[in-house]
């Protein structure tokens, strides 16, 4: 056998280069297997409950925003209903001027009682306007938060035109009582008599406020008529019931025996 070539020496134009190791039958058929076995596959990903549902959501179309009259509540509901009423009812109870004369009488009454109570004064004073105060803050909080509007089976302007003449004629009578019961007053009680007056003032003022509301307005005639075509119409494939016919005529009396000629028994 020829001698190896050291390294870096090339070997002779004579001299075959010796050939490598062949590798053993049995590792090739082992690799052909793994060639020609697939490899697994993967274990598909666990699906989370929540996924499922956002995917659906995200899918369908959103419906969009039906257009909502401004005037109107139209089709609103909840909270967007709410926020509707909230607005119209303080646009309309503060545009219209009930708010502030409600609340100038509020004060008002506060005041006079602020001053009658540094005095000894008679109870049913102090009773006529602890009970107005509490008239007036009621209805101040009733179209302030819009409650009036879901309650819709009472007349709330009539029942605050009510509320406004019961208030004049309660603290214009509680003026006149409070002067006549005094022979000197006190500069605290005339302060407190004097904005009793300006408090069933601004009361007057809100009666004419709600005056100009019904101002235009008639009651609708002909109000529990039907429309037409909500009649009572007779049902399609019965007929009308004939008149029923007259009895029948009696069978005449049995006939009487002729009475026997005179003179013959």
């Amino acid at each position: 056998m020829a001698p190896k070539a050291a390294k870096g020496e090339k070997p002779a134009k004579g001299d075959k280069p010796a050939k490598e190791d062949k590798p053993a039958q049995g590792d090739k058929q082992a690799a052909k297997r793994d060639k020609l076995e697939p490899e697994p596959a993967p274990p598909p990903a666990e699906d989370k409950p929540g996924e499922d549902e956002k995917d659906d959501e995200a899918a369908a179309p959103k419906k969009p925003k039906s257009v909502q009259p401004k005037h109107k509540v139209g089709t609103r509901k909840g909270c967007r209903r709410y926020r509707w009423e909230l607005k119209d009812s303080n646009k309309e109870f503060w545009l219209l001027g009930h708010a502030e004369v409600k609340i100038l009488s509020v004060v008002c009454l506060i005041v006079a009682m602020t001053l009658f109570s540094s005095l000894t004064v008679h109870p049913i004073l102090m009773l006529i306007i602890t009970m107005e105060i509490s008239i007036f803050s009621f209805f101040i909080l009733l179209y302030s938060f819009a409650i009036n509007r879901y309650i819709p089976f009472i007349l709330w302007p009539i029942s605050d035109l009510f509320n406004d003449l019961f208030s004049f004629a309660f603290l214009v009578g509680a003026m006149v009582f409070a002067v006549r019961s005094r022979q000197s007053m006190h500069i605290h009680y005339l302060l407190g008599v004097i904005f009793m007056g300006l408090a069933a003032f601004f009361a007057f003022i809100d009666v004419c406020l709600q005056r100009n509301h019904f101002r235009g307005k008639r009651v609708r005639k002909h109000m529990l008529v039907p429309p037409p075509g909500m009649e009572k119409e007779p049902q399609q494939g019965k007929e009308p019931e004939p008149a029923k016919p007259l009895e029948a005529a009696k069978p005449l009396e049995a006939a009487k025996p002729p009475e026997p000629a005179k003179g013959k028994k």
